[in-house]
């Protein structure tokens, strides 16, 4: 059995500064035993997929507020797949109509979490989802 354990990278893309949900989310990753790294505020597409790529991670949260969700992901999308990154899993969580979800689907978000979602609800779907470093 290996010892790896989940590497999450929790980003906070674009002008929105709200950043308490995305804190709370990666505390509760990493109190669950995943290695987090948040990124901080006002990062760009290319920052958090530099991100992704320089610490291995397994997966990828997206904090969005701003309502502008469809195109951070999209960029997302487009430069994971520019990388040759294809074994990451992309999530997101914050303010997203429900009607933008199927788009969202499309361009390979895993999953949303809207307002209401419990830390145990993410942290559970993260370790389902995700799974096990390879390996394991």
């Amino acid at each position: 059995m290996t010892t790896e354990r989940i590497r999450v990278v929790i980003a906070k893309p674009g002008l929105d500064g709200h950043d308490r949900g995305a804190k709370v989310v990666a505390r509760a990753l990493r109190d669950a035993g995943m290695e987090v790294v948040y990124t901080g505020l006002h990062q760009t597409p290319e920052q958090i997929v530099d991100t992704v790529v320089q610490e291995d991670a397994d997966a990828v949260g997206l904090s969005v507020l701003s309502g502008a969700h469809l195109t951070l992901f999209a960029r997302l999308a487009e430069l994971l797949r520019e990388r040759g990154v294809d074994d990451v899993v992309v999530f997101g969580g914050g303010i997203i109509p429900e009607a933008d979800l199927p788009e969202l689907e499309r361009l390979g978000v895993a999953r949303v979490f809207t307002p209401g979602a419990s830390t145990e609800e993410i942290v559970g779907w993260v370790r389902a989802h995700v799974g096990a470093p390879a390996g394991a």
